[in-house]
């Protein structure tokens, strides 16, 4: 658990630790060169508490602080936690009666709260598709459109997160990243229907401040996996959706392949040529044998009717099409 600055939230994240229904865990709190007193916080905690040891990152920077408190664990299986937030009381071992052995990944949903105000709606949704993930068992369907894999809410054994290179690649945001590397790496990932985490969210989160969040999308760090992972060379490419994300999208896209059908809805933008590459009406996917279409379409009700138009023509999530807005 990196630590910095977050002092007025540090003793409600601890005990959270400590009150959890699963006791065997070892705390790595590590002090990321906090301003404030939450070194003294921590040092009060691990003096009552053996299982909390608290440890100096002698650099500074969140993955420094992650990479030098991972080395510091003795524990067969890893978790991380953020210190700001709360772990419902079975959290540990809900994760941990689930996992199954190597090879295996578990995660869940999360719930945001706030200490006073209501939480935005953005958030509820986000929570809301998180369960829906977990209940469907999803996650690499749905990787392109959110971080399925949040950065609180896994189990791993040791071998196999060190396997997948762990907290040493320095891509930002590093959870989406991780979470790409877990699903990549050929991990069964395990989707629990329970809330596994309280995100707390509050003005000068790292989220909410930092440059590299600024954009949220993602996009290139999508489009990256996507090539890596998803893109079958021998199958034609298509990009649905001419605005602002679509082509932002294409720009990318046309980094790594040239030849591409790019399609819209928007009547004003057919045949109009945009980067090079003229815009096809969406009805050309009819003729085109084994589509992988890259849908940048934002809207919750379009994105409904683009699902049932993609079952009508027999096209699956997750091979044929997906959603990256």
């Amino acid at each position: 658990m990196p630590v910095k600055d977050t002092a007025p939230y540090l003793a409600h994240c601890i005990s959270s630790i400590i009150s959890q229904t699963y006791t065997n865990w070892e705390l790595i709190a590590v002090n990321d060169q906090s301003s404030d007193n939450s070194l003294e916080i921590l040092e009060a905690f691990a003096l009552v508490e053996n299982r909390v040891k608290v440890v100096n990152n002698p650099t500074s920077g969140l993955l420094q602080a992650l990479r030098f408190g991972y080395n510091q664990t003795t524990g067969e299986l890893i978790h991380r936690m953020d210190s700001d937030d709360k772990m419902p009381l079975n959290k540990l071992e809900l994760m941990v009666e689930a996992w199954q052995g190597k090879g295996n990944l578990i995660t869940g949903g999360t719930e945001y709260f706030k200490d006073d105000g209501e939480v935005g709606n953005g958030f509820k949704r986000y929570d809301a598709w998180l369960r829906d993930v977990a209940r469907s068992q999803t996650h690499e369907i749905e990787m392109y459109r959110e971080c399925v894999i949040p950065s609180n809410c896994w189990l791993v054994h040791r071998e196999d997160f060190d396997s997948v290179g762990g907290f040493e690649d320095d891509t930002f945001p590093e959870d989406y990243d991780l979470c790409f590397r877990f699903i990549t790496s050929g991990l069964n990932i395990i989707g629990l229907d329970e809330v596994l985490h309280f995100w707390r969210d509050r003005e000068d989160r790292i989220s909410r401040n930092w440059e590299v969040y600024r954009d949220n999308r993602f996009y290139e760090l999508k489009i990256d996996y996507f090539f890596k992972h998803s893109r079958k060379m021998e199958l034609p490419l298509v990009l649905w959706g001419a605005g602002k994300n679509g082509k932002d999208l294409a720009k990318l896209m046309l980094e790594k392949e040239k030849n591409f059908c790019w399609i819209t809805d928007n009547d004003k933008k057919i045949g109009q040529d945009i980067y090079g590459i003229l815009l096809k009406d969406i009805t050309v996917i009819k003729s085109i044998e084994k589509p992988q279409i890259i849908i940048a379409v934002a809207s919750p009700e379009d994105q409904k009717e683009i699902t049932k138009l993609m079952e009508e023509m027999s096209l699956k999530a997750g091979k044929n099409y997906w959603f990256f807005a």
